[in-house]
This record gives structure tokens, C-alpha cells and sequence, in this order.
């Protein structure tokens, strides 16, 4: 053994103890961390011939890299839709690495036990029945691209066609339909190979919302000619957390045939909280569904899952025909049911979460993070120099300036609040303005931390109107 692995084996506790002590540190301090770190990068160094060991690399890291990590797991990020990591998801995290069990199959080892009742606890909170199998992935990106995938399968047994052996040029053209998807929809059509250009747009409510019309959707179904589609719909649009009457929806497969995906990354946790859980009403009617972890469940990345009704046709896409590995039979493996074959037990930091917190604290963090994003609008729809472009639905806050709210400004601002290190917004465009969005997901964020995100917005709106 290489003597300076052999030394790192023999001190292993106190290097532990070492790493403990410099997390422990840093999360402390999250708070008052920068919460963007823009600027210069260290430049690479060559890869090292003899080692340092595990003590010498804390060192190099701690004096290199950790100076320049952003703030993003703190409480006044509202970056795209960041959650942060509560401290038993964080306990769970450290421990799925210490453990390091592979989750691919389930003879060896209680892990995948532990995941499939962490499945069953999400599947719980958010309203679905038994009869929807679901797996860890990634991220919302993954997890559509699952549905999707299940979806393609799904056509081709509407269509005679066995898409997984024969390919999906054997289908034809596919129809997909979607009122506001997220650009992770069309990424996934591209690698399954229906095409970015196959998803046709349909009209929304109007009066600047963001969900499907359900009259022009029937009118686009009815457009097929009994062809059979698939259907995004949205739990929670990016921009304003819009949602689609996914009971209407729904009730048009007993007129028209197609598969419905729920995209509810981050809305879909509006089912946690009663004053907000019509919104999710009919997710229970979906053929499959999306849901991002490290979003709003708070864990740390990367964790999302996926749910289906059709798990045998998800087994026939993704099966991994080995005589090692074995065939699925009965409760298939997880490797039948993604595109990962090893991966790290992704569900301990949620089992940990949930198990602690359970569904009244994780309720909590959902109804205040809404109240805070709804005082930020408030707060800045006072404000001369800004406008709201959309009323505050959920945990979104979208606005821009009031005047001349263009490109170059919007970003312009964007890049002075960052600069500031007091909070982070992203930018986006709604219905053709520019703007920007700030997102309440975090379980630390308070009232004192609204107060210093108005402040730093406010300064950099006043610094871009002078």
C-alpha cells in the first residue's frame, strides 16, 4: 500500500475529526458568507506526483478553493430554485459517503430497504397512491427525462412498436404538447431522440399566466386525429409558479388519448401545506411525475425522484440485460429503472430529513418561505424604481425595473446585487421582459434576512436608475 494512503488509514478518526471541525466552521458561518462569489478564478496547478495526504490536501483546499465557494446553501440565496441542506440531511449526507453503499441492486445490503421506504414517505406526502413506482435521480432533468422516456415506451405500445429494440425512429413523428415547460423538457426530447422541435407550445390563460388553456389544449388534441401525444403539464412554473388544472387536464384522456407528465420539480410541495395544496389537486391522475429534492426538500445535491404508474414499461427501457446482474422479476432493482447502474444511496439524506423533521417540519419551512416571498412583493412593489411582472403565487418573486427594463439593465442589476454578497437573484425573461426572479426555498431563511435582500435589491435598483 502507498505509505501515505497507509498513513491517511492509520490517522483516519483524526482526519475526520479535522474535516469535521473546518464543516463545522463553514456552515456556521453560512450566513454571513458572500452569497455570490463572482471574480477571478485560481489558476490550475499540475497533478501532484507524490501526495500530500489527506491532512496536506484540507490545507491546499482550504487555502485555495474554499475562500471562493458562494454563500448558495444560505439563507439569502433566491438563485434559481436553491434549497440548502438541513442538519440531519447533512448528517445523512456524510454518512451515505462513509457507508458508501451502491444502490444498484438490492441482495447485499439493507440500502435500497432504506430507499424504497423513503419512496413510500414522498410518495405520502405527495398525494400519490401505491400504484406509482418511483427511483432516486439526479434532478429534475433526469427525472423528466425518465418520464419521458416511459412515455416514448408508452406510445410505442399505443403504436405497435417496441421503441426499446426497435428505436424511436419506428414511432414517427411524437407530439408533445406543454403550455410553459422547462427548457429541461426539450433537453430530454433531444437525447431520447424525439427532437427539441417536436414540442409544440400551447396557449395560455390569459392575463400574463403561465398555465395551459385546457380548451386549446383540447383543440390541439383534437388536431392529432386519435393519434396518441404526450402531455407536460407544470406544477409550479420557473418564472411565477403558475399551475396547470391538472384535474381538467386529466379528464381530457376520456376524450383524447395521451400520457400525462407532471413536471412538479418545486411546486409540487405545495402539497405538504393545506392552505396551498389545491394547487397540486389531480397530481394523483398523472402517468408520471417529476419532483426535485434539493429544492424544496432542502438535502444536499444531487436528489430528485421520479414516479410512475407504468414501471413495467420504465423496466423494459432501462433493464440491464446481464447475467451478473440478474433479470427484473417481482420489485425490480434500481438499476432496471434509470440510466444509472451504480450510484450512492441518494435517499439517506431525505430519510434522515424526513424522519427528523417529518411532515409538520417540513410543512413549516414551505408556509414561510411563501410568506417571506409574498412580504418581498409587497416591499417591492412599493418601490418606485421596480415593478412586480407577476403576482406572487407561491415562493417566486418576479419584477424588474420600472423603467426602460431592458437586457442590458436588467442584467445590470442582476450583476450589482451579486457583487453586493448579500443575495443572489437570477435573471429570466416573462412574456418578452426582461426580469428578474427570486426564489424561496431555503429551511434558515427569516425575517432579518428579508430585510438585508430588500435593502440589497433596493440599492442596486437606486444605482442603475442613476
Amino acid at each position: 500500500m502507498d505509505p501515505v494512503l497507509a498513513d491517511d488509514l492509520s490517522r483516519l478518526p483524526d482526519l475526520l475529526q479535522s474535516a469535521r471541525d473546518f464543516a463545522a466552521k463553514e456552515v456556521a458561518g453560512i450566513a454571513e458568507r458572500p452569497v455570490a462569489r463572482p471574480g477571478a478564478r485560481p489558476g490550475p496547478v499540475p497533478l501532484p506526483s507524490a501526495g500530500i495526504g489527506a491532512e496536506g490536501a484540507l490545507a491546499r483546499f482550504t487555502e485555495r478553493w474554499a475562500p471562493g465557494f458562494s454563500g448558495s446553501a444560505g439563507p439569502r440565496y433566491l438563485g434559481f430554485v436553491t434549497g440548502g441542506a438541513t442538519p440531519a440531511a447533512v448528517t445523512g449526507d456524510w454518512l451515505t459517503s462513509a457507508f458508501d453503499q451502491n444502490v444498484s441492486g438490492g441482495g447485499d445490503s439493507f440500502a435500497t430497504a432504506l430507499e424504497r421506504e423513503t419512496l413510500g414517505w414522498l410518495r405520502e406526502l405527495f398525494g400519490l397512491g401505491g400504484e406509482y413506482g418511483g427511483a432516486f435521480v439526479t434532478g429534475a432533468t433526469v427525472s423528466n427525462a425518465v418520464g419521458l422516456a416511459v412515455a416514448r415506451e408508452w406510445l410505442g405500445e399505443r403504436l405497435g412498436v417496441d421503441v426499446s429494440r426497435e428505436g424511436v425512429a419506428a414511432l414517427g413523428p411524437v407530439d408533445v404538447l406543454s403550455g410553459s415547460p422547462h427548457s429541461s423538457v426539450t433537453k430530454a426530447l433531444s437525447v431520447l431522440g424525439i427532437g427539441r422541435d417536436r414540442l409544440r407550445t400551447v396557449p395560455l390563460l390569459p392575463g400574463g399566466r403561465e398555465a395551459v388553456d385546457v380548451d386549446a389544449l383540447a383543440a390541439a388534441l383534437e388536431q392529432l386525429g386519435g393519434r396518441p401525444a404526450i402531455v407536460v403539464a407544470n406544477a409550479g412554473t420557473v418564472n411565477t409558479v403558475d399551475f396547470d388544472d391538472l384535474r381538467a387536464v386529466a379528464a381530457l384522456k376520456e376524450r383524447y388519448d395521451f400520457w400525462l407528465h407532471v413536471d412538479a420539480a418545486f411546486g409540487g410541495f405545495a402539497a405538504l401545506s393545506p392552505a396551498y395544496a389545491h394547487l397540486v389537486d389531480g397530481l394523483d391522475a398523472a402517468d408520471s411525475v417529476c419532483v426535485d429534492l434539493h429544492k424544496w426538500l432542502n438535502v444536499p445535491y444531487d436528489a430528485a425522484v421520479q414516479f410512475t404508474r407504468r414501471q413495467d414499461l420504465q423496466v423494459r427501457v432501462f433493464h440491464n440485460a446481464s447475467p451478473y446482474l440478474g433479470l427484473p422479476s417481482g420489485e425490480p432493482d434500481f438499476l432496471h429503472l434509470t440510466p444509472e447502474n451504480s450510484r450512492r444511496l441518494r435517499a439517506l439524506p431525505a430519510w434522515f430529513s424526513l424522519m427528523a423533521y417529518g411532515r409538520d417540519g417540513h410543512r413549516e419551512i414551505v408556509e414561510r418561505n411563501v410568506a417571506l416571498a409574498r412580504a418581498l412583493g409587497e416591499r417591492l412593489s412599493e418601490a418606485p424604481e421596480l415593478v412586480l411582472t407577476a403576482p406572487v403565487r407561491l415562493n417566486v418573486v418576479c419584477f424588474t425595473l420600472a423603467e426602460r427594463p431592458t437586457r442590458e439593465r436588467v442584467h445590470a442589476l442582476a450583476d450589482a446585487i451579486a457583487a453586493g454578497g448579500e443575495t443572489f437573484v437570477t435573471p429570466t425573461v416573462l412574456h418578452g421582459t426582461h426580469a428578474l426572479r427570486a426564489a424561496f426555498s431555503n429551511w434558515r431563511t427569516e425575517e432579518a434576512d428579508l430585510e438585508r435582500v430588500v435593502e440589497a435589491v433596493l440599492a442596486g435598483a437606486a444605482r442603475a436608475d442613476a
